[in-house]
């Protein structure tokens, strides 16, 4: 994994790092918000240069996990998209990665964690709960529980399993899972330990949950696909196209906003390029992200 792709920050007594699995795809911004999403949005904005943006004024985003220590406890949030998979796009589909060794790097090897959260169960966020072993998908982290949201599981528990490309995780990430009895259903704002717990933040899928962390006088937020991209800071309320409920996702990311804002936590987006971090500041009638040094 090169050196750029881990990054680690402290909060308190927590130790927070990224793995990154595909780093820096493009996309036009239309392809994310196809209602205002635009070049011309993109250049009014000029903090989103050079980390989020290109130069012609395309979306940079990457596909990442981070994985948690805190005193005993070794945490993933998400788990990225996984190898040997078949998925929709192509990027995504028979990847062959060094997730398991750049997790180990991290000091969080996969026997050592023993909590998986997932703020929701879309693909690109539950590919590495399981891996292939002599043809069987397994559970990945074997000595863990994998805590998924009890309204985000009825939402998709609901979804046949009918081998088409939109159920694959459904039956390769999540079912073996169950399967091995390693899962645990919990509420929206459940608290995992004295220094970090969930918080609702429904509307791209109805259980989606990020995760707040508060250690040391110091608090900070894994947003989850609250929000895809930094430009949503400043047009929170255009519907996204990944939403589920896009009125509803963009009530939460502006209310979301409201309450970090002003440094009031350090923002870690599961889809922000490096520097991936940073707060919410005020810009006028709306609001900017200012990166973490």
């Amino acid at each position: 994994m090169a050196k750029e792709h881990m990054r680690t920050w402290k909060i308190g007594k927590v130790e927070v790092t990224r793995i990154v699995e595909v780093n820096d795809h493009t996309d036009p911004i239309a392809f994310l918000l196809p209602e205002g999403g635009s070049p011309e949005l993109m250049k009014k904005h000029k903090w989103l240069f050079p980390h989020f943006a290109t130069p012609e004024g395309d979306m940079k985003i990457s596909f990442q996990c981070f994985v948690i220590k805190a005193g005993n406890h070794r945490m993933m949030i998400d788990t990225c998209i996984g190898n040997d998979r078949k998925r929709q796009f192509d990027i995504f589909t028979n990847m062959n990665t060094s997730f398991l060794a750049d997790i180990a790097a991290a000091d969080c090897p996969a026997e050592k964690i023993n909590t998986v959260i997932c703020t929701h169960l879309h693909f690109d966020h539950v590919g590495w709960n399981t891996h292939k072993v002599n043809g069987k998908w397994m559970p990945t982290f074997p000595n863990a529980r994998y805590l998924f949201g009890k309204t985000e599981w009825e939402h998709w528990d609901k979804h046949p399993r009918d081998g088409s490309v939109e159920a694959a995780h459904l039956e390769d990430s999540l079912d073996p899972i169950l399967a091995a009895g390693l899962a645990d259903f919990v509420d929206g704002d459940h608290k995992i330990t004295n220094e970090i717990r969930l918080i609702p933040t429904p509307g791209h899928t109805p259980g989606h949950v990020s995760v707040h962390i508060s250690s040391g006088g110091q608090d900070a937020v894994i947003t989850g696909d609250l929000l895809h991209h930094p430009v949503q800071f400043a047009v929170p309320d255009l519907k996204g196209s990944f939403d589920m409920d896009p009125t509803r996702a963009g009530k939460t990311r502006r209310e979301f906003i409201q309450r970090y804002e002003e440094r009031k936590a350090l923002v870690i987006g599961s889809h922000f390029c490096d520097p991936t971090a940073g707060w919410i500041l005020r810009d006028g009638t709306s609001w900017r992200f200012e990166t973490s040094k």
